[in-house]
């Protein structure tokens, strides 16, 4: 009988853990204009979902500081700095931890003045979704502009409007109405695709928790039923394999894995790979983890990597997908939001840190400084703390990156002074900008510089792409086309077929562009199985039979997607004519 009592609760306890670490989890931050009522909110969200504990419900009750007619003032559950009880404002970011039998939630309560725009940044970093608050006495001021737009520049994919305060007008269904229009107008204006309004009243508990009898008119979620339910399947739109080493791990002769977390795409054993910056590829062998080895890994999982081929990596390096690989360059155009005291100047060095890799990164120039009131462009040369601004960069090497819109992992990084190790700047690249050549570069050239044989990297560089042989086998004149469009586009492009060379030559021509890294378009008669297996062998995965996948398609849709697939190709995308005038 002792022995059933004690074991009991163990497997209740284990049943609960398995639970809680099954369920899922939602980032989200919360943002408003001061007196908007955001703690009082989050107070009341965390007491009516019982996620208060009661020595700290009894603390509150005995506080000689009560702004509210009830017997608890909901905002001292969150405002924890004697500051911010002292002036009824957040200042710091504060994390909240709470569950339902739904989902699992940490709330990033953050500031919403003005001067602490940067302290709002970095809470809404790893959001997945954004409640900002809107006074329904006052409707959508500046300061929600502000909360929007910076939602909307970090990628965060989901925002909810908490019209607070419906109290104080009466429960009046045109007052929200008016208000929600305003706001997915501004949505809109911004590229919030999936926001949410919801009538609340945080000091009385309307549509909070508990559905408010006063709203009878509104019909959609409460604010935590939206939470519980707002769709989490979505990642990056980045689905390409980014692994960025961290650390080589060496414990004995017979093993030598790379340790690192994947930043997007999904990698199993036998996957082939793309080592950044040497461009040598190798296959997988194997995918070591504390737990053994895993048939395969996905983000944000941290894993350890075997590979085939014995081949330089360190820490910095990245393995990428063969097929789609990352910009590659130094120079890059990114939104910067200014942390620290002392200004960011153009021409001014720094340290990057982006993913495992750190280096020098020089400001080039501002190209222009958001006001986050109006949302309109000014003129800068200098950003001060809590300034959004567009800036042009060049690093000292090359960086492998993603647009952040694509990738958060590889498409962001952070600033540092030298000197004091301060982390002064957060970016999101935005995109590639075309590597400067130094003048006078080849009459300063040293002659061990000129011995040295070009890499294959450095030709992709160049070019701007990958190589890659097209099939289109008995479409002459869709190749032609395909060939113009390409280079119009700046691709490297040689259109053969084989009215012009032999098997054995046209294979041979075929190598030699591979090997120039320039795109090939092959569109003569049909190849026969063994120069296709000897093409595969050798170009494999960017040999792009278009002939084979597509017998019945006709040529419209085929130069669809041969584009799409060139475009997938891309190292850096060149600056339009358009962008170089702004």
């Amino acid at each position: 009988m002792i022995s059933t009592t004690r074991e009991r609760p163990r497997g209740i306890f284990k049943e609960f853990l398995e639970q809680s670490t099954e369920m899922e989890l939602l980032r989200f931050t919360t943002a408003g204009s001061v007196d908007d009522g955001k703690s009082t909110l989050i107070g009341r969200l965390l007491h009516d979902s019982n996620g208060v504990y009661d020595d700290q419900l009894a603390s509150v009750k005995k506080s000689g500081i009560n702004r509210s007619s009830g017997p608890i003032d909901f905002s001292l559950l969150t405002d924890g700095l004697r500051a911010e009880r002292e002036q009824g404002i957040t200042i710091d970011v504060a994390y909240r931890y709470f569950a339902t039998s739904r989902r699992k939630f940490i709330i990033a309560d953050t500031p919403g003045h003005e001067q602490y725009t940067r302290n709002m940044a970095t809470g809404a970093s790893t959001a997945d979704l954004a409640v900002i608050l809107v006074d329904a006495t006052k409707g959508i001021l500046p300061q929600t502009r502000r909360h929007a737009f910076i939602a909307s520049l970090l990628g965060i994919r989901h925002v909810l409007a908490a019209v607070n305060k419906m109290d104080l007008v009466d429960y009046r269904e045109e007052v929200f109405l008016d208000v929600e229009q305003d706001f997915l107008q501004l949505a809109g204006q911004l590229g919030i695709a999936r926001a949410q309004c919801v009538p609340i009243s945080a000091l009385e508990g309307d549509n909070v928790v508990e559905r408010g009898e006063r709203t009878s008119w509104y019909q959609g979620p409460t604010l935590l039923e939206h939470l519980e339910t707002v769709p989490l399947t979505e990642r990056d739109a980045l689905e390409s394999l980014r692994f960025p080493v961290q650390m080589v791990i060496r414990p004995d002769a017979k093993f030598r894995g790379f340790a690192g977390r994947v930043a997007s795409g999904v990698i199993r054993p036998g996957d082939d790979v793309l080592a950044l910056p040497s461009g040598r590829k190798t296959r997988v062998r194997s995918i070591v983890s504390y737990d053994g080895d895993l048939p395969e890994a996905f983000a944000p999982m941290s894993v350890t990597l075997q590979l085939e081929d014995e081949i330089d990596l360190s820490r910095g390096d990245m393995l990428v997908s063969p097929d789609n690989g990352p910009r590659v360059s130094q120079r890059f155009r990114a939104m910067v939001v200014w942390l620290h005291e002392s200004p960011l100047e153009a021409g001014k060095t720094y340290l990057v840190k982006h993913t495992a890799r750190q280096t020098k990164i020089r400001a080039l120039q501002i190209r222009h400084r958001v006001n986050v009131n109006t949302l309109e462009h000014e003129q800068a040369a200098r950003l001060n703390m809590n300034d959004i601004a567009s800036v042009e960069f060049e690093a000292h090497v090359p960086l492998f990156f993603d647009p952040y819109a694509s990738n958060r992992a590889t498409g962001s990084f952070i600033l540092i002074d030298a000197i004091s190790n301060a982390t002064v700047g957060a970016g999101m690249i935005q995109e590639a900008l075309p590597d400067r050549k130094e003048p006078g570069g080849q009459e300063l050239a040293s002659l061990k510089a000129t011995q040295e044989r070009v890499s294959a990297q450095e030709r992709y560089e160049r070019h701007g792409h990958y190589p890659a042989i097209f099939l289109l086998e008995n479409r002459p004149a869709l190749a032609s086309s395909l060939e113009r469009a390409l280079f119009e586009q700046g691709f490297e492009v040689l259109h053969l077929n084989d009215g012009e060379a032999s098997p054995d030559t046209l294979l041979d021509a075929m190598r030699a562009t591979q090997r120039i890294g320039a795109v090939s378009i092959y569109s003569g008669e049909a190849l026969d199985t063994e120069t296709k297996q000897r093409l595969t062998s050798e170009v494999e995965p960017r040999l792009l039979d278009l002939s084979r996948e597509n017998q019945n398609a006709n040529d419209e849709e085929l130069f669809r997607r041969a584009l799409a697939l060139a475009d997938s190709l891309r190292l850096a995308r060149p600056q339009n004519n358009q962008e170089k005038a702004n």
